[in-house]
């Protein structure tokens, strides 16, 4: 399942694209501190933005540069700011795509789909690592042990597949992070060690306690 965010400030519609795109199985977060859109990209970690140009504090060219010094996930604009000059910066500062207000739903739908498509066709493509009698299968973002399934956020999957690469070795905090951002220098130490923990605890649900262990003052040890 594809998890898309939606930074827009007129509730009426953030509300309104959050209960359409549920419908057609997207999980949606909508962002409400809007002076700290950056933090929310982050815990969240979706695979595509849609992003308002007039927002509070700050506008959205602004954080779509944020953005995109750290990761390349798709970024649509929506906005009634339709002036060819509002579209040709929005697209120079790295945006995929450029959707006017007011839109008619279905296309908006239809333009994040193909948008999707086009940007996780690749990496969707199935096939599976394995460790021991565990299975991490990179298209649907799934852990198997023992008959049971745990499903993971794409952020945990990444964290998993450089495990899978190298287990039974120590990896570094340092590693890790530039592994799972494009540029780790603007990333809160912190944000790691909530990804990892928070992955502690899915595994242990399925039994694999202790998968992860933390070498204090060189890293992480996967097995």
């Amino acid at each position: 399942m594809y998890k898309i965010m939606i930074v827009e400030d007129d509730e009426v519609i953030a509300n309104t694209l959050q209960k359409h795109l549920a419908r057609w199985d997207f999980a949606v977060v909508v962002v409400r501190d809007f002076q700290n859109v950056l933090n929310e990209y982050l815990r969240e970690q979706p695979d595509l933005v849609l992003l308002d140009v007039y927002l509070p504090f700050y506008n959205g060219y602004h954080w779509c540069a944020k953005i995109r010094e750290l990761a390349q996930v798709p970024i649509v604009f929506i906005s009634s700011a339709n002036e060819n000059m509002n579209i040709v910066m929005a697209m120079n500062m790295g945006g995929d795509d450029f959707i006017n207000k007011p839109f008619d739903l279905n296309v908006i739908t239809a333009k994040i789909q193909a948008i999707l498509r086009r940007s996780y066709s690749f990496a969707k493509e199935s096939y599976a690592l394995a460790f021991q009698d565990i299975l991490l299968d990179l298209a649907t973002g799934e852990v198997t042990y023992q008959d049971l399934k745990l499903e993971l956020t794409k952020n945990e999957v990444k964290i998993m597949e450089l495990f899978f690469q190298k287990p039974q070795t120590i990896i570094t905090r340092e590693e890790l992070m530039n592994f799972l951002w494009d540029d780790c220098q603007f990333v809160d130490d912190n944000t790691l060690s909530v990804n990892i923990n928070r992955l502690r605890k899915k595994l242990e649900t399925i039994g694999l306690n202790d998968l992860i262990k933390t070498r204090k003052g060189m890293g992480y040890l996967f097995g």
